[in-house]
């Protein structure tokens, strides 16, 4: 109960009175005496709150991003500009938990140049089956909303770097 008054007390911070707390009585007291001490309040739930124009708008166009359904697979793999490379796993899958990670970062390397798509075999049967995804990890790469290659299993980053460089068509 005194973790849930202390999440709720948290919702007005200045600047300074951020930093990290633990669970302690002493630090929810301490907590509670620098906010009222604070001189500059900021409201984290203000309607009025905008972010600084230096940051990039990025809308549904994130690099790297998980499909939800079949139109949104249609909108952002089908349909994309970009080159994209689905990647089809599972969560009980352990190497495509492997896989994963290592997929993000050659793609994170190409600057904007390829995407990402995650695609859960177990949420999305039917577009596993509409690829002919019989195994997984499975990375499909398509260009135009046509499959121009792919590949099943766990490759090393060379391997991926080369891949991701083929797609883009580097």
């Amino acid at each position: 109960m005194a973790h849930r008054l202390l999440v709720r007390r948290m919702w007005t911070l200045s600047v300074k009175d951020i930093r990290c707390l633990s669970t302690s009585t002493a630090a929810s007291s301490s907590f509670s005496t620098s906010l009222q001490s604070a001189k500059t309040r900021v409201s984290f739930l203000s309607p009025s709150r905008t972010l600084p124009h230096t940051l990039p708008l990025t809308s549904r166009r994130e690099v790297s991003f998980n499909v939800q359904d079949n139109e949104d697979f249609t909108e952002r793999v089908i349909n994309s500009e970009l080159p994209v490379l689905v990647d089809f796993h599972a969560q009980w899958c352990g190497p495509c938990k492997i896989l994963g990670p290592r997929l993000e970062k050659a793609i994170a390397k190409q600057k904007g140049r390829v995407a990402m798509a995650k695609v859960d075999i177990d949420d999305h049967t039917d577009l596993a089956i509409e690829y002919g995804v019989s195994a997984v990890p499975t990375v499909i790469a398509m260009r135009g909303g046509d499959v121009v290659d792919h590949f099943v299993g766990i490759k090393d980053d060379d391997e991926l770097d080369s891949f991701v460089s083929k797609v883009i068509g580097q």
